[in-house]
């Protein structure tokens, strides 16, 4: 018997943090890494949210226990979210960047184009961010991808096309283990290739969200 695969579209709740001044016309959307919550997330960016600055943290559409143990979960079991998986890939792009696009709207309503906007995107978010700068409907002033590589799959002549103005940002942690030396040095090949205009900013650190080269970037306005 042939079995034969369907979609079909849904409403479903998601869910973001904000921090910082609702009325702000500086708009900072930063998107979580894998196995990350938005509200913990969120947390490494009290420092730059302000007055003048909201920041804010959307939610992956897909959670799930990331607890080591086995047996039942409970209230001690500690949730991550995800972006996407491979399973069903195409589906899961086009769902979050609608979902990235309506929040955008959403909290753009009312402000007109008297806004600046930062996107960015930490490790398994650098894809969501980049895919969502060149499939989706913002137009942000400033691309910060925070210790991933671009995603191997984005067509970088159309992303340059879409990315005309934007700041790019590539944002890299001199000792995250993460990041793959072969894998930089690709990447690099394919940013030449393209002609892609980029911009590099190394710090002494690891894989996370580093306070200084933080608020040094947010204190760079695009």
């Amino acid at each position: 018997m042939e079995l034969v695969e369907h979609h079909i579209r849904v409403a479903r709740t998601a869910r973001y943090w904000t921090a910082g001044n609702p009325a702000a016309t500086d708009v900072w959307f930063v998107l979580h890494g894998y196995r990350q919550l938005a509200k913990r997330f969120l947390r490494r960016f009290e420092a730059i949210a302000s007055d003048r600055r909201l920041v804010v943290a959307p939610e992956a559409l897909s959670r799930f226990y990331v607890s080591s143990g086995g047996g039942r979960h409970g209230v001690e079991s500690v949730v991550g979210a995800t972006w996407m998986t491979r399973e069903d890939r195409d589906a899961e792009i086009a769902d979050y960047v609608g979902y990235l696009d309506r929040l955008a709207a959403r909290i753009g309503d009312g402000r007109g184009d008297a806004r600046s906007i930062s996107v960015l995107g930490f490790s398994q978010g650098v894809a969501t961010a980049c895919r969502w700068a060149v499939l989706g409907s913002i137009r942000p002033g400033r691309l910060i991808l925070w210790g991933d590589f671009l995603p191997p799959d984005l067509d970088l002549v159309e992303a340059r096309r879409r990315l005309v103005g934007v700041d790019v940002v590539l944002v890299r942690g001199s000792g995250d283990g993460a990041l793959s030396p072969a894998l930089a040095e690709a990447e690099s090949a394919r940013i030449d290739a393209a002609a892609l205009d980029v911009r590099r900013v190394v710090y002494s650190g690891g894989h996370d969200i580093h306070r200084e080269t933080l608020e040094a970037l947010a204190d760079d306005r695009p």
